[in-house]
C-alpha cells in the first residue's frame, strides 16, 4: 500500500505516486495514468461548443463565445468520480497539449531525502 509520503501532489486535483509511478486523482485516488505519459490519457474527454457555454447576452445573434470554427473546448474529468482536471481552449485539429512534464527520478530523489 503507497503512504502519503510516496506522493506528491502537482495540481488542486492531481498527484503522482512516486512508487508505482502513476497519476492518481487526490479526490477519488483512481489511477489515472503512468506517471512517465501525460496525465490526460487516462481521463475522459468531452468537447464542448464554445455556443453553449458562453449563452447570447444581447440577442441570438450577439454573444462572447468564440467561433466554434476557430476555437473548440476541450474538459477533461476524472473516470473514477467525474471531477473537471482541466480544460483546454484549442483551434479544431488542434492535438491534445502535453502540459505537464515531470523529471520523476529527481522527484523520487528528492521524496527519498526528505524522508531520510
Amino acid at each position: 500500500m503507497t503512504t502519503a509520503m510516496e506522493r506528491e501532489a502537482i495540481t488542486e486535483y492531481l498527484e503522482i505516486d512516486l512508487e508505482t509511478e502513476s497519476w492518481h486523482c487526490r479526490v477519488c485516488d483512481h489511477r489515472i495514468a503512468g506517471a512517465r505519459e501525460s496525465y490526460k490519457r487516462g481521463l475522459l474527454l468531452y468537447e464542448r461548443d464554445p455556443r453553449d457555454i458562453y449563452e447570447a447576452k444581447i440577442d441570438a445573434e450577439y454573444s462572447h463565445a468564440p467561433d466554434p470554427e476557430w476555437c473548440r473546448i476541450v474538459e477533461f474529468y476524472c473516470p473514477g468520480c467525474a471531477t473537471q482536471v482541466e480544460v483546454e481552449y484549442l483551434p479544431p485539429g488542434h492535438p491534445i497539449t502535453h502540459d505537464i512534464e515531470l523529471d520523476i527520478d529527481a522527484l523520487a530523489e528528492r521524496q527519498k531525502a526528505r524522508v531520510a
